[in-house]
């Protein structure tokens, strides 16, 4: 079969086509093939559609469904390849259908835009990429939660200013970043809840005069809502690129500064955590070097996915409403940046469960001034007002006559280093979780 466009007219100069399509097309294909499963989806659920409201016979119907789900197994696997000549993956679906079954592959596009099929595919993967990246951050967070309760008694500095501050734990350190990658998430299921809502059957933007059943391919395709308004469906291309990449972004600013801490505590002047030797890389020229490449390219990565929702916004902002070809482009920004977080989430999780903590990091006596508070709040408790308490500690420090240490600290209050709190942490996160299921 000729593989010609499916817009092109009888009278198209074959050589202005090629010319155009070297230039509008690009390398769209490549990101066409992720999007094979989730089209033929839609596909499937359109053409039971046209079933129901009397365009397919059953028989035609079985046909097709029965190509597509053949179809079906080769996308899963992104082998559907998109032939020479043929301009998108959606166009070698119906071109491969055509070819089968004749006039019964021709009449799937019917009561279709090329706009609103292309919209549902994209919505329906960004749908399972964002379940995806829950499922791994899930697995990041129990990692976090098993070394916050391994190491919940080891004490270490904390720090505002990058000055010694306060005594923290590696409990209290491990579990704050469990705890954020929990409301990381809530804004992750908000993303899914505007991504998972039906836009078939908003045609171009203005509807059709076919009598679809919406609510059929709705339920078909297993949402729970759809874009009701048929111009507006065609506004949430874009809108739902961006909204994910928001989202992502959020997860990728824990990661980054989790990264960024671990690189900074791995340093021997800190020498608080150290990784198997296998796990880090070492100099040409500097053999006892060990360094935190790994952490330093999830850090850098996390940076550039944090970019991508201005990318877009970029990208999309000034346009007017309607479907537009700048559209394509979004394609290129989100898809490499989801793989690029599931990368990070995925080898964090690995990196962390090789993750060596040192004891007694507070015996150094540069740490001293570090229990500066808990002397004030234990004269507090002995009846000393807060300022004359801080008056008396820090004339003690400057004078040179300080000495104080803790190493057996006790806190109580919620969220502190003796009340983690790990087990209402993990209920807060599987309630989010839920969500995703």
């Amino acid at each position: 079969m000729e593989n010609k466009k499916l817009w092109a007219k009888d009278s198209s100069n074959l050589k202005y086509l090629e010319i155009i399509e070297k230039f509008t097309v690009g390398n769209d294909k490549d990101f066409d093939v992720l999007l094979a499963q989730y089209d033929i989806l839609g596909t499937k659920a359109h053409c039971k559609m046209l079933t129901k409201i009397g365009f397919l016979t059953e028989k035609e119907n079985d046909s097709i469904q029965k190509e597509l789900d053949e179809m079906n197994v080769l996308a899963k696997q992104n082998q559907l390849l998109i032939n020479s000549g043929v301009e998108d993956i959606h166009s070698q679906i119906e071109f491969n259908l055509t070819e089968k079954l004749g006039d019964a592959g021709k009449k799937i596009h019917t009561g279709r835009s090329r706009n609103d099929q292309v919209l549902l595919a994209i919505k329906l993967f960004l749908a399972a990429e964002i379940k995806s990246i829950a499922k791994l951050s899930k697995s990041l967070f129990e990692r976090l939660m098993i070394l916050s309760e391994t190491h919940k008694s080891v004490l270490m500095p904390g720090y505002t200013h990058f000055q010694i501050g306060m005594p923290s734990s590696f409990g209290l350190w491990f579990s704050a970043f469990a705890e954020s990658l929990s409301e990381d998430l809530e804004v992750l299921a908000a993303a899914l809840s505007v991504v998972q809502k039906n836009p078939l059957g908003s045609g171009a933007g203005f509807g059709s005069s076919f009598p679809l059943d919406r609510d059929f391919t709705t339920k078909e395709l297993n949402l729970e809502k759809m874009n009701v308004n048929s111009v507006y469906a065609q506004m949430t291309r874009g809108k739902s690129e961006k909204i994910t990449a928001m989202a992502m972004s959020t997860l990728a600013s824990t990661l980054g500064k989790l990264a960024y801490d671990i690189c900074m505590f791995s340093n021997q002047n800190y020498g608080f955590i150290g990784f198997p030797t296998e796990l880090t890389t070492g100099s040409s020229i500097m053999p006892h070097k060990k360094n935190p490449d790994v952490f330093e390219l999830i850090r850098a990565k996390s940076a550039r996915i944090q970019s991508l929702p201005n990318e877009l916004t970029l990208l999309t902002n000034n346009l007017p409403s309607g479907y537009h070809r700048d559209f394509q482009l979004t394609k290129k920004i989100i898809f490499p940046g989801i793989q690029e977080l599931k990368d990070c989430l995925e080898i964090f999780e690995f990196m962390l469960q090789h993750i060596e903590v040192k004891n007694d990091i507070l015996k150094d006596e540069k740490y001293d001034y570090l229990f500066s508070v808990e002397k004030i709040n234990e004269l507090v408790m002995n009846g000393a007002s807060f300022r004359e308490a801080y008056r008396e500690v820090g004339n003690a420090i400057e004078n040179g006559t300080y000495h104080y240490r803790n190493d057996d600290l006790k806190h109580t209050h919620i969220g502190s280093i003796g009340n983690l709190c790990l087990e209402e942490i993990t209920r807060n996160f599987e309630e989010v979780f839920r969500k995703f299921n």
